[in-house]
């Protein structure tokens, strides 16, 4: 044996392991055979089971007792051998990892390295397979700085000596296979940097890691689960969902609710609750908060930790893949919240992960986020955007996610964004505009697109950067959908206004009118606004338990109104009365009040009006969709409006009052005669209202108003709107 070698390895200088131990043809004084090395720290004698035989390793002794080493004139065929150790213990029998040859092929590495591998997730991670013949886990990361990386876990004891990868030249990727690892094995990397210091670090592409405060990573097949949902995913891909009904109810699994002792649901018993509930109220989108794993229960998951491991908060990752599927054979689409935003700072995960700042910028003028205290992906890094891109796929693909809500996109794209004067480096052009983050987004639509018909992103991004729902081909980001964040803060401001005042306040109801179309909107009322001392949607509305009631269902109603999709936090639909908590389940107590039972009836009489007329959402990102009959009414602030399907006979009319007095004889203009029948009453009695409307219809007559030839004579409830239908 060489010494030297040996004391490089032990060192950790020798880079490859796999250039020292293993089976390898040796020549012995002029004797061709099989010269063998093996690493057994702790071990009394040693034996390699070769294919020719049985060889005895000896021990070198001294510094090198736990290297053994053996020559034997024999024909072997170099394949996959057994290692027979006696230790003080008992005896072991197992193959010799460093036996094996590598897995991943030089295109693999080509492809990551260029940033155009977009499904690597099958090759880095770890992955269950049958390698030479033999199971087991193959496990491949990505540190490219790193001196070298050893896999450690239960299974050798955390015994970073043990089971050192295998550097694919310069692609900075190691790798190693281990015979008889399974899933369920626990592990991480041992990272030693250039400096000598050792890291601890969980699976960048790990999916699934162990409950928090524990964070090592789990091995984890994700080829067993039988998917049952085909007829879904074959409808999706011949599906517009733009041109379909999308009303969304975003949900945070935690805290929906919770076990007669106070603990989670699990993911399938969250299906098998929350599944019928969506059905019976309606709503055929279901939004989850970020489910990817997350250290801090408080973050809701917007840290994320593990990008591509499905949070074990809730079970496992086939329990995740158990309430997708059950969504989907119910007729519900699913959207996740997905943040390539930031990630926190915790040291077993992605920052600084080989010693050098590999996902993140070394200057926090480009790679921190100061208002979070997180850390800013290199957006230009290949393998950067390459993880990132292949990440949204993975949970389109692995997981059958219909969409991805990407979370704070304006922190993406501007380099300026939340920075004062120094506090950010502009870039090539001198511009405020992150060029190599608008790259990257645009490239993970367009792949998105061309892999997965049918699936879609929506972007929360809360500027006026143009074209962020157009295709990327006409110059824009090719988000399907965008959050209009100006309309759900001008109607919330306008609606916590006393009626009295509200007719000063005009404007919060017809602004995003003027801009409506410029984007493929979503109108979301969303947890962003019900915590942090926001007040629960309940607690925005004036007046006493009446009023409320009546407030939010003419915000309800406002929404499913105005073009765009829908998107209402939990609770909202019965008038949660307290401030999101994410450590509290729903206040469902509420409902034995007649007042939020009628709320709940009212959304699920709002949310089948919605899908079943075409006017409201066929036409929603085209401007022949609406038309205000009159928002000029501020002494009665009144506000009209048309909308309009593909056929004349799809026109509904909206009447909104938004004070508390009835409205009697109130005139408006309609284009056509004939009987104009009431399809909605937001102050029906079965609502919990008083019952003001116009008992079924009214017929329409001349003298015209409104620049139109014919008239309605209405009766206004109070705080109440009228759906009319010809």
């Amino acid at each position: 044996m060489d010494r030297a070698l040996a004391d490089k390895f032990t060192t950790g200088q020798l880079a490859d392991p796999f250039s020292f131990l293993g089976a390898r043809p040796a020549r012995q004084n002029g004797v061709s055979g099989v010269l063998t090395r093996a690493y057994c720290p702790g071990a009394k004698r040693v034996r390699a089971l070769l294919s020719g035989g049985e060889v005895e390793l000896r021990t070198m002794g001294g510094p090198w007792a736990d290297f053994f080493e053996g020559f034997a004139p024999l024909d072997h065929n170099f394949e996959p051998y057994r290692l027979k150790v006696e230790f003080a213990a008992g005896d072991s029998v197992f193959y010799d990892a460093y036996s094996f040859q590598p897995v991943l092929g030089e295109l693999d590495l080509f492809l990551w390295n260029q940033g155009n591998h977009y499904q690597i997730y099958h090759k880095l991670g770890a992955h269950p397979l049958v390698h030479q013949g033999i199971k087991g886990v193959v496990f491949a990361v990505w540190a490219p700085s790193a001196k070298k990386v050893s896999l450690v876990g239960d299974r050798n004891l955390w015994d970073g000596r043990r089971l050192r990868l295998r550097p694919r030249g310069s692609s900075g990727v190691w790798e190693i296979f281990v015979p008889n690892y399974r899933p369920g094995d626990i592990y991480k990397f041992e990272i030693t940097t250039q400096d000598n210091v050792v890291l601890m670090k969980s699976d960048p592409m790990g999916f699934q890691m162990e409950l928090r405060p524990k964070t090592a990573s789990v091995v984890a097949d994700l080829d067993a689960y039988v998917w049952g949902d085909n007829e879904w995913i074959q409808k999706r891909a011949k599906t517009n969902f733009l041109t379909q009904p999308m009303s969304v109810y975003e949900a945070h699994l935690g805290s929906w609710r919770h076990t007669k002792e106070g603990e989670w649901l699990n993911y399938r018993e969250i299906a098998d609750q929350l599944v019928p509930y969506l059905n019976d109220l309606g709503f055929n989108w279901l939004e989850l908060m970020p489910l990817a794993e997350h250290p801090f229960d408080a973050s809701w998951g917007y840290q994320v930790s593990g990008y591509y491991a499905v949070t074990s908060r809730f079970g496992t990752p086939d329990d995740f893949r158990y309430l997708v599927d059950k969504c989907h054979q119910n007729g519900i689409g699913v959207i996740m919240d997905w943040v390539p935003a930031h990630f926190p700072r915790d040291s077993f995960a992605l920052e600084y992960f080989d010693g050098t700042h590999l996902y993140e910028h070394a200057d926090p003028r480009q790679g921190a986020h100061s208002d979070w205290g997180t850390l800013v992906f290199n957006y230009g890094r290949n393998e950067v955007k390459n993880f990132l891109v292949a990440n949204a796929l993975f949970w389109v693909d692995q997981y059958h996610i219909d969409g991805l809500r990407v979370d704070a996109v304006a922190s993406m794209i501007y380099l300026d964004y939340s920075r004062q004067e120094g506090e950010w480096i502009p870039n090539q052009y001198g511009g405020r505009e992150n060029l190599e983050a608008l790259e990257m987004i645009k490239t993970l639509n367009t792949k998105l697109y061309e892999l997965f018909p049918g699936a879609m992103t929506i972007a929360e991004e809360s500027t006026a950067f143009p074209a962020v729902s157009r295709p990327v081909h006409l110059g824009g980001l090719g988000f399907a959908l965008k959050w209009n964040m100006g309309w759900m803060h001008d109607m919330l401001d306008f609606m916590s206004k006393d009626p009295i005042h509200r007719r000063y306040h005009m404007e919060r109801l017809t602004f995003a009118l003027l801009y409506a179309f410029h984007e493929n909107f979503c109108l979301p009322l969303s947890h962003d606004e019900v915590v942090y001392g926001k007040k629960s949607l309940w607690d925005k509305m004036p007046g006493d338990i009446w009023r409320k009631c009546a407030n939010l269902r003419l915000l309800l109603g406002y929404m499913y109104g105005e073009p765009g999709k829908k998107l209402l936090f939990m609770g909202g639909e019965f008038g949660q009365r307290g401030e999101w908590d994410h450590n509290a389940q729903l206040a469902w107590d509420l409902l034995k009040w007649p007042e939020h039972e009628g709320l709940q009836a009212f959304t699920r009489d709002l949310n089948a009006l919605y899908k079943r007329e075409p006017a409201l959402y066929s036409l929603d990102f085209d401007w022949r969709g609406f038309e205000w009959v009159d928002f000029r009414d501020a002494d009665s602030t009144v506000v009209s409006f048309i909308r309009r399907g593909p056929y004349p006979n799809d026109t509904l009319l909206f009447i909104f009052n938004f004070t508390p007095i009835v409205r009697e004889n109130y005139r408006l203009g309609v284009e056509s005669p004939g009987y104009w029948r009431e399809l909605l009453n937001s102050d029906s009695r079965h609502y919990g209202g008083s019952d003001v409307g116009l008992g079924g219809g009214v017929l329409a007559s001349q003298p015209g108003s409104h620049g139109r030839e014919y008239c309605l004579n209405l009766t206004l409830p109070p705080l109440g709107f009228l759906v009319l239908k010809r």
